[in-house]
């Protein structure tokens, strides 16, 4: 069996194994189910409301949950990968990397005569397939869970809209999990790996947007991207810092496939972002040299 393999299968293992993954892992499965059920809450919640409204002939509005689609009651979800995902996958990824230099696991293996991308590659591939199942039981229990509350299965259409999510959302973690694997290759203490990765998620998830758009840091948790302001100033930091704030493009086009009235346009442009990023998050990881990953933390 060669390295890659190995490499995936040890790292699939591992993360079985680690309590701290697990935790995350059920927390995150339980947020993203619990998004639609919040959803359904909502809308009971405030059709009944309605409904005693109207009986008492003081309002003549429609129900502000009328023609909503299917997928609204997914929406919540976004914010969710957005937070825990995200935190989940570079706990992940500094785990991977750091569990191989504290036992001297990366220093064994590369003493022999194979490619550190091929090892690097294959963790990568271990946590990747970890984030899928964990994505796609999250998503098929929100999906039955959706085909309940309206009282059918959902089409064809909205299901796929609802793998196209998965997959963004896939992207996303994956990117934040390699993050994580290469502060976890590069930093010389275990504290620092695991703040290096949480700084920089902060930084791109709320002060990028927040330069660009001058949006309030609450506004910025709402699954839906934050509305730039016009001006001179804005408009340029805006274009600076809009294809860089990763998650508002995550967050604008998962809302676009999602059939969010509030957000139009073209998702096209943000997946490419995502996969951009996808890419060089990649690129800076497997060109880790040899030396960096056998060595030793400095504790």
């Amino acid at each position: 069996m060669n390295t890659f393999l190995v490499s995936a299968r040890h790292e699939m293992l591992n993360t079985r194994r680690a309590r701290t993954a697990h935790l995350l892992l059920f927390v995150f499965i339980g947020m993203v189910v619990a998004s639609s059920v919040i959803g359904w809450v909502t809308n009971q919640t405030v059709t009944n409301v309605y409904e005693k409204v109207l009986a008492d002939g003081l309002t003549t509005a429609p129900n502000p949950f009328t023609g909503v689609t299917p997928l609204y009651y997914a929406r919540n979800a976004v914010i969710y990968v957005l937070l825990i995902g995200s935190l989940m996958a570079i706990v992940l990824g500094v785990q991977a990397t750091l569990r191989d230099r504290k036992a001297a696991t990366a220093d064994l293996v590369l003493s022999r005569p194979t490619s550190s991308v091929t090892r690097l590659l294959g963790q990568f591939a271990g946590l990747g397939i970890v984030l899928a199942a964990v994505i796609g039981i999250s998503f098929v229990t929100s999906w039955m869970i959706i085909s309940l509350i309206n009282g059918a299965p959902l089409g064809w259409g909205d299901t796929g809209r609802v793998a196209g999510f998965g997959v963004l959302s896939w992207m996303l973690l994956a990117t934040f999990a390699l993050l994580g694997m290469l502060t976890g290759l590069r930093s010389k203490q275990e504290t620092t790996a695991l703040l290096v990765p949480f700084v920089i998620w902060s930084a791109v998830a709320f002060v990028l947007p927040q330069i660009g758009t001058a949006a309030r840091p609450v506004s910025l948790l709402n699954p839906v991207p934050a509305v730039s302001s016009t001006g001179g100033y804005f408009d340029v930091v805006s274009a600076i810092t809009g294809p860089l704030s990763v998650t508002e493009q995550f967050k604008r086009a998962s809302s676009i496939i999602l059939q969010d009235t509030t957000v139009t346009g073209d998702a096209a442009p943000s997946v490419v972002v995502l996969i951009a990023f996808l890419v060089v998050m990649v690129a800076l990881v497997i060109t880790t040299p040899r030396a960096r990953m056998r060595s030793a933390l400095h504790e």
